[in-house]
């Protein structure tokens, strides 16, 4: 890996070669008066900025670019944005642009120009969800899993048809995966978000970690030269309820910005599940209700300093701690081959948990010249804390009640913490013959868990060896990478990057004495290429290699007990699995994008839930058991079918080829799957919006599991008081309690099991959201030259 850097710092002279800029100039006025602090932006015609300022007291602004073709995009609060396209050969001088008062003023809120629900980006779709009324008072796993193509399934965000996605906030990982990820996003307010950016395909730039590409949460920053508060005080209501309050505040003045939000919550959720296991000597059936806690406190600190017009430093902190307690009752009925009650099983248990992470991140970015080279590190590190202390009674009892036994007694008592420190260096490097781009980046993981069992059968706690352990597992990756892209003519664009990461790992069982290595060196290319037709279609194409890596919890080899005769267990040896890429869009008037996609699975890993009719018992493993194709066509659709009614609409044609590559005495199977989604926004005045969003996915087959339909229809009313400043909104979610996982069914070893979970997606949200602040604070006079660092700070 060192001869790799070392190669990389030794080709950096040679990118540093001279060329040509010219200069761009003009002045910004409305009709009666020149306009001072306009923001003008300079982007090449694929949308990527290059550079931009703001205009002086008389007006004036001037801008070095180097030949080529640009759009100049010129905004200012109160005004009509103005946005052209120029070919630059020479100095040019755009005289006096005119800017027109917007008509509409509500005091102190201007009506600005409307933004697309859905923006298509070179390599991103943006979603803009600030119309959705749904999201009103809501979080940000809500406010994800309303973005078309993608969907919350089992705990894991899945863009369709292409497996499962990482997180990010303001482009920097969540080292978080499954429940604990969601839980975290549940701590976010949507109205802290300012829109979210769905990558499929990430770009050599990003880590190559996510199957399903990556979820990118775009923060607010608030606006310049001003400050904002938002408060949002929610109530669910579900079987149980659920009160939060979020406050978010913004604050923006010269060189300095700033932005603290607290979120609290507290209220619990209903949770049933049901497993069926079907034996030849009669089927099992399980049937649990939980109550869970949602008691959650957080924040988010955010500063940055502009410490010349070139160069900015910002450090951000996020902070989330849950108390999620839950009770659960569980009832195990076993049949005979009669479908008679034979006996059954009453599991009580209560499991006191406490959760925590802290994000630290501390970033530099400096644009080093007027080529637009432009630099930045970033420092993050990473803690997570988990502590649960978990007793149970399971007694077995006669089909008429009488009491037999203890099944099982005990005390589960777990603690787990994860720490991650990682540096990256990111260079912008723009050349004559083409954009270049390339980095480094070094990342440390530590894992420790420790798992303590106490039988207390006996009424006195006994510790149990065989069911305690302590689990360490670390993972240090090294990874280098180069882009480059590539604009032939005003139709064509090309993109071509490779990353290299190099990852070690070592997990030690200390119970079980066991060590397990794991080294390897893999290689990630990406390529794009872009072709714009006319002003109303353009197409793109793209291919990128991706790797999963196994979650720290499915490494751990330990046994835990769900029952006498139920368990789950890691596996030390799961190997990452990897998926190739292939995708190929349609853009007609930034109004429909079609897409056809291709995901090959080499490697697959997942959850294996293996009945054994000799012993009547069930073992929940983890395995790299299969590899296959997914495949699907997909359409989003934009439009206006009047003033008063928005809608967003998707339909997803999918289908996946999945083969097992390990005996696990099943026989995979497949079928089409058809996803709908359609999301209407209707004015009924101008404060007054009504939102009604469906979904339906069919049932389909893919591997080891046939599942059941999901669907959701979901209705949000909001009004908007005192010029905007006060907002009130009712949601009723999945109107029919259909939007859960149903139906789910495998079969191993000849034993069908079936497996339903609730989680009380069905209630009802009344939020009110209060806003009030400062558009206009006295600065002093200054420059701001980098326009681009800005909108990164944004």
């Amino acid at each position: 890996m060192k001869n790799v850097y070392h190669l990389i710092f030794l080709l950096l002279p040679l990118f540093c070669v001279a060329q040509t800029t010219v200069k761009l100039k003009g002045k910004i006025a409305s009709e009666t008066t020149v306009l001072e602090w306009a923001d003008i932006s300079v982007s090449n015609l694929e949308g990527k900025i290059v550079d931009g300022t703001t205009s002086k007291k008389d007006g004036s602004f001037e801008i070095n670019l180097k030949e080529g073709l640009y759009k100049v995009e010129i905004s200012l609060l109160g005004f009509a944005g103005f946005e052209k396209e120029f070919a630059i050969q020479k100095d040019i001088d755009l005289n006096t642009i005119v800017l027109k008062e917007n008509a509409t003023n509500l005091g102190e809120v201007v009506i600005k120009t409307k933004k697309n629900t859905i923006e298509q980006k070179t390599d991103r779709l943006v979603y803009n969800f600030e119309n959705n009324v749904t999201t009103v008072g809501g979080d940000a796993l809500s406010a994800i899993n309303t973005a078309p193509g993608v969907a919350v399934q089992n705990n894991a965000i899945n863009i369709l048809g292409k497996g499962t996605s990482r997180v990010m906030i303001d482009g920097r990982m969540i080292e978080l995966t499954g429940e604990e990820l969601n839980n975290f996003l549940k701590s976010i307010s949507a109205s802290d978000i300012k829109n979210i950016e769905i990558i499929s395909n990430p770009s050599a730039k990003y880590e190559a970690e996510g199957t399903g590409g990556l979820i990118n949460i775009v923060m607010k920053k608030g606006a310049r030269d001003s400050w904002k508060n938002t408060t949002t005080a929610s109530y669910d209501q579900n079987k149980y309820g659920i009160f939060a309050l979020r406050n978010n505040f913004f604050y923006n003045k010269n060189k300095f910005r700033f932005s603290a939000s607290v979120n609290g919550k507290t209220g619990a959720r209903n949770i049933k599940e049901s497993l069926d296991m079907y034996f030849v000597e009669g089927p099992s059936k399980m049937n649990a209700i939980t109550k869970l806690n949602e008691g959650n406190l957080s924040g988010k600190l955010a500063l940055d300093y502009d410490l010349s017009d070139k160069t900015t430093i910002g450090f951000q902190f996020l902070n989330d701690n849950s108390n999620p307690d839950f009770n659960s009752d569980i009832r195990i009925n076993n049949y005979n081959a009669q479908n008679q009650l034979d006996n059954y099983i009453i599991n009580k248990s209560f499991l006191d948990r406490k959760t925590g992470n802290q994000t630290y991140n501390l970033h530099l970015i400096t644009k080093l010249d007027s080529l637009n080279r432009k630099l930045s590190f970033d420092v993050d590190f990473f803690n997570y804390d988990s502590k649960f202390d978990r007793e149970f009674l399971a007694n077995n009892y006669t089909s008429d009640g009488t009491f037999v036994d203890v099944n099982q007694s005990g005390r589960n008592l777990s603690n787990q913490g994860i720490d991650n420190l990682s540096f990256k260096a990111d260079m912008e490097h723009p050349l004559e013959a083409l954009n270049l781009s390339y980095g480094a980046k070094v990342s440390f993981t530590e894992s420790n868990s420790d798992v303590v069992f106490f039988n207390t059968i006996n009424g006195t706690p006994e510790l149990d060896l065989n069911q305690s352990n302590r689990f360490k597992y670390t993972e240090n990756n090294q990874a280098v990478y180069i882009s480059g892209e590539k604009k032939i003519n005003e139709k064509w664009n090309f993109q071509l990057g490779l990353r290299l990461e190099n990852t070690q790992t070592t997990g030690f069982s200390e119970n079980l004495n066991q060590e397990t290595i794991n080294n390897y060196l893999k290689l990630f290319p990406t390529f794009y290429s872009s072709y714009k037709r006319n002003e109303n279609n353009s197409f793109s194409l793209n291919y990128g290699r991706r790797i999963r890596r196994p979650s720290f919890s499915l490494l751990n080899p330990f046994r835990i007990y769900i029952s006498s005769n139920s368990y789950s267990e890691g596996n030390p040896f799961l190997k990452p699995s990897f998926n190739d890429n292939f995708e190929f869009a349609h853009s007609y008037k930034k109004s429909l994008r079609s897409s056809v996609f291709v995901n090959v699975v080499t490697d697959g890993y997942g959850v294996i839930f293996t009945a054994n009719p000799e012993t009547m018992t069930q073992i929940v493993s983890r395995d790299n058991y299969f590899k296959g194709i997914n495949y699907g066509i997909g359409e989003v659709y934009s439009v206006e079918f009047a003033d008063w009614w928005e809608s967003e609409n998707s339909l997803y044609f999918l289908g996946s080829d999945i083969k097992f590559i390990k005996d696990i005495n099943a026989t995979p199977s497949n079928s089409l799957q058809v996803d709908f989604s359609t999301n209407n926004t209707f004015s009924l005045g101008k404060a007054t919006k009504l939102q009604v969003d469906f979904n339906y996915t069919t049932p389909y087959k893919s591997g080891l599991y046939d599942t059941g339909y999901v669907s959701s229809l979901n209705i949000g009313f909001k009004q908007d008081l005192l010029n905007k400043a006060l907002q009130i909104s009712v949601l009723v979610n999945d109107i029919f309690n259909t939007s859960y996982l149903k139906n789910d069914v495998s079969i191993v070893n000849g034993v069908k099991q079936v497996y339903n979970q609730n989680e009380s997606n069905r209630f009802a949200r009344l939020s009110v959201v209060y806003n009030f602040g400062n558009k206009k604070i006295n600065v002093n006079e200054r420059k701001f030259g980098n326009e681009e660092e800005k909108k990164r700070a944004n």
